[in-house]
């Protein structure tokens, strides 16, 4: 069971039923333990059409994001936790899975200032969804608050390295779900 009142990994999940991809919920009530140490779970276990599976870690930020000093566009700290927690989890399933982190942005502000033209309506709302392999987020992540033990990535690297999901789902969205409707009402071009 996910968190589904957690309105980003719904609507990712969605996003995932509205593709046909097959995929796991991770009951993240239940907690693992690595030689005598918890160890946070992941979300979901995503098996695309082509590559390894994903063991992914949603991160839901708006966009833009309203802080003190303005607006803040391409948000992607994580915790220092969630990003040893996703490694060890990839070396627990070996080298056919890859940890993966998928921001899921809730596109608040103007469309103009989208941060790629496929979104996916949910509830509503829409989202803008992008995947980062683990090892080049931790190949680029750099301090960002040590009081909350968090890291991000600078635009310019997250920009250039991150994946915009909904174009790899259209393309590789499965017969059933293209003829159920899944991915035409759930995606829209805006």
């Amino acid at each position: 069971m996910g968190r589904r009142h957690i309105h980003y990994e719904a609507a990712f999940e969605d996003l995932l039923r509205a593709s046909g991809w097959p995929h796991l919920t991770i009951d993240e009530r239940r907690k693992a333990i690595f030689h005598g140490t918890r160890v946070k779970t992941f979300d979901f276990v995503v098996y695309p059409p082509q590559g390894p599976a994903w063991l992914v870690d949603v991160k839901g930020r708006k966009f833009p994001y309203q802080g003190r000093n303005g607006k803040r566009f391409w948000e992607n700290w994580v915790t220092r936790d969630d990003l040893v927690a996703l490694r060890q989890w990839g070396e627990v399933f070996g080298p056919k899975f890859q940890p993966v982190f998928i921001f899921m942005y809730w596109l608040v502000g103007s469309a103009s200032r989208d941060p790629t033209t496929y979104t996916h309506a949910f509830r509503g709302e829409f989202y803008s969804c992008f995947s980062i392999p683990v090892a080049d987020y931790a190949a680029h992540a750099r301090p960002r608050s040590d009081k909350w033990q968090t890291l991000s990535m600078p635009t310019r690297e997250f920009r250039r390295l991150a994946n915009p999901i909904n174009p790899l789902i259209r393309e590789h969205s499965t017969p059933a779900a293209q003829l159920c409707g899944g991915v035409g009402p759930a995606l829209q071009v805006t």
